[in-house]
């Protein structure tokens, strides 16, 4: 059965490299529209799902050679597996709005072509696995200089990928750039400096939805 023929729901996704302010931004998002009523299911990658947030803690724990590339890959796979079966599609089947800080351009971006040429590897197994895109996927747009001090202020533990460095990050960034290119029909590049609100306010424009 699809569980989501016929769904009215929407379905957004945020990315950006690590201290992009995403998170914030998905937050403000969530909350804004459920304050105009709507249901709206805020959620995460890795994780989502309680099999997913225990995967989560391989991923974003421990040494930054922890796992090969492909390993990751196979990880971040099963965990939105599980995120998608039981959190994700049941919203979208009931007409809910999901917003979701991260989802698969992220494993394109960080596994499929910024850690080596595994992208198709990557697409090969979301086809398989889940085969459904968001909708539209905001990407926040900032310089590593600015987002690297705001990552390492927030660690808690889960600080795997920063620990790949500034380089890493500015890999990530072009990554996300150029998935922009590739699929303008989905993916909204906003630029992420300045405040909170003027961000939000450029996501508002983007989604063409009113957020204060």
């Amino acid at each position: 059965m699809n569980l989501l023929q016929g769904r009215s729901s929407r379905f957004i996704s945020f990315e950006g490299i690590d201290g992009s302010g995403k998170s914030t931004q998905a937050r403000r998002l969530a909350a804004h529209l459920q304050a105009d009523g709507q249901d709206v299911v805020l959620t995460r990658e890795p994780g989502g799902a309680p099999g997913a947030e225990e995967i989560r803690r391989l991923l974003v724990e421990g040494d930054p050679d922890r796992w090969s590339p492909e390993t990751e890959i196979l990880l971040f796979t099963a965990a939105r597996r599980d995120h998608w079966e039981r959190t994700i599609a049941p919203a979208l089947a009931r007409g809910a709005t999901v917003i979701c800080d991260r989802f698969a351009d992220s494993t394109r971006v960080y596994q499929g072509t910024t850690r080596g040429d595994l992208a198709a590897m990557v697409d090969t197994l979301h086809d398989l696995m889940i085969g459904v895109e968001p909708d539209v996927t905001c990407i926040i747009d900032i310089s590593p200089a600015q987002a690297v001090p705001r990552a390492a202020a927030r660690r808690g533990g889960e600080d795997r990928f920063e620990a790949f460095g500034p380089q890493f990050q500015a890999r990530l960034r072009q990554g996300f750039h150029d998935l922009a290119r590739s699929a303008p029909d989905r993916v909204r590049l906003i630029d992420g400096s300045g405040s909170e609100a003027q961000v939000a306010q450029r996501i508002a424009d983007a989604l063409g939805v009113p957020v204060t």
